[in-house]
């Protein structure tokens, strides 16, 4: 389309530029008709300004005209597909300077219409997280359109055994603008054993365009519709409750439990009876209640010496300060210092943070003795250190903590412990084991538990 030229006086040509419509990414044209009114031979440079300056060029850039002739020059339209060339009505213009003349600069302006389109990029990240019943991911969006949408998510899974959740929903983003939207995945119920299972989902991207009704109808009817977002796929492990490594742990620990009961507590009970009967046996005085001391008679209970002759004074009573046999004769007793024996079972739980050593002590009450004959030692979470076990000033052993969980000791005859003497266990935590939980412990957890005698004894 070439319009007729208006004069403009000597030297100034008439101009003017019909309107035209773009697409971003794509090509457009229109023309520019100069005329030289004046008297002379001119030349005349052109240029486009104005916002659509960066993406228009001017064909031929510079014409020479005879006077009374017209060039119809072409400009050609090339927006980039950007987020910065927002949709609607722009502004351009020609600037036409005469080279004899450059007072009678022109500058003819037309409006170009740049039409939307959609664009959106979206991430979701990560594609595949692990959990007991929910998951969550991030969705980045990006808006790569020139019009401002608001961003909607389709979530879509085979069954419905997942659950979704978007935060926030609905973001409204201008050109060029981007946002992260938080989704969580959640499972309806758990799984206890067996292998994990695996759930594939997917997120569809919608957009609505932010504008009123008439617009949209009209960008709808006008414009290429939007590209069709693929979707993005996605899946959650859900993992077992109890694992396979755990359920072999309480195996073993329930295993522990049993041979314990089973096995080991009947004989350590067994050997600490004996050794308390044993001792019982072995104190003085408890075999001869009943019995005649030596030299005792027979009859009427006087001393005699051999032969039958008595020794005393009238009345067959012995003499004051006698040195016979009879004299030193006793009633058997001992040395009257054990008052009572009875079991007794001690426990020192000793917890130690890791790189720290702590010590656990028991101390005998006064006027008790305690003889020991069995202990247990528990190292159930399975921590890594050193542990020492001392007994008043005795140390009795110093064990690895990572070479056992459970361990016992047991003596048939009885370490006696003096009054106010301590039992003491001293543990060095290199590193905290793993309980039956499945999670690593905060600090070393010991148990140690003394049996024996605890003998009554007064002063």
């Amino acid at each position: 389309m070439t319009p007729s030229a208006a004069s403009s006086g000597a030297g100034a040509p008439g101009l003017e530029i019909p309107a035209v419509t773009v697409a971003p990414g794509g090509t457009a044209t229109t023309t520019l008709t100069v005329r030289n009114d004046s008297d002379i031979v001119e030349a005349y440079d052109l240029e486009a300004v104005g916002d659509c300056a960066p993406w228009t060029t001017v064909e031929p850039a510079r014409v020479s005209l005879y006077p009374g002739t017209s060039e119809t020059v072409t400009l050609r339209l090339e927006p980039p597909r950007s987020p910065e060339i927002g949709a609607g009505a722009v502004p351009l213009g020609v600037r036409v300077l005469p080279n004899q003349h450059p007072e009678s600069v022109r500058v003819p302006e037309t409006t170009v219409h740049i039409e939307e389109f959609h664009e959106l990029r979206t991430e979701l990240a990560p594609r595949r997280r692990r959990g007991w019943l929910r998951g969550r991911y991030r969705l980045a969006v990006r808006n790569q359109g020139n019009t401002p949408v608001r961003v909607g998510f389709t979530p879509g899974q085979a069954g419905e055994e997942l659950g979704f959740a978007f935060s926030p929903t609905g973001p409204k983003l201008e050109p060029g603008e981007s946002t992260e939207v938080r989704l969580r995945v959640r499972t309806g119920k758990p799984v206890w054993f067996g292998a994990p299972v695996v759930w594939p989902f997917t997120v569809h991207t919608t957009e609505t365009g932010d504008q009123d009704a008439a617009r949209r109808e009209e960008a709808r009817r006008d414009a290429a519709p939007p590209a069709v977002q693929a979707p993005l796929d996605a899946e959650f492990v859900q993992i077992p409750v109890f694992s396979k490594w755990l359920l072999a742990v309480l195996a073993a620990l329930i295993a522990l439990v049993l041979a314990w009961f089973a096995l080991v507590r009947p004989a350590v009970r067994s050997a600490a009876e004996k050794a308390a009967n044993k001792t019982v046996q072995s104190r003085p005085g408890l075999g001869d209640q009943g019995g005649q001391s030596p030299g005792a008679g027979a009859g009427d209970g006087a001393p005699t010496q051999p032969g039958g002759q008595e020794t005393g004074g009238q009345n067959g009573q012995p003499e004051p300060g006698g040195s016979g046999p009879g004299a030193s004769s006793g009633s058997g007793g001992g040395t009257g210092r054990t008052a009572g024996v009875e079991q007794s079972s001690r426990t020192i739980d000793v917890r130690t943070a890791a790189g720290a050593k702590k010590t656990g002590t028991y101390r005998v009450p006064e006027d008790t003795a305690f003889g020991i004959t069995d202990i247990v030692v528990a190292n159930f979470q399975g921590d890594e250190g050193v542990m020492t076990i001392t007994f008043g000033n005795r140390k009795i052993t110093t064990i690895a903590l990572e070479t056992f969980r459970n361990q016992d000791y047991h003596w048939v005859t009885p370490i006696q412990i003096a009054e106010n003497d301590t039992v003491t266990v001293e543990v060095t935590c290199d590193k905290p084991g793993i309980p039956a939980t499945g999670r690593r412990a905060r600090e070393c957890h010991e148990v140690l538990n003394v049996s024996g005698e605890l003998s009554r004894t007064k002063r």
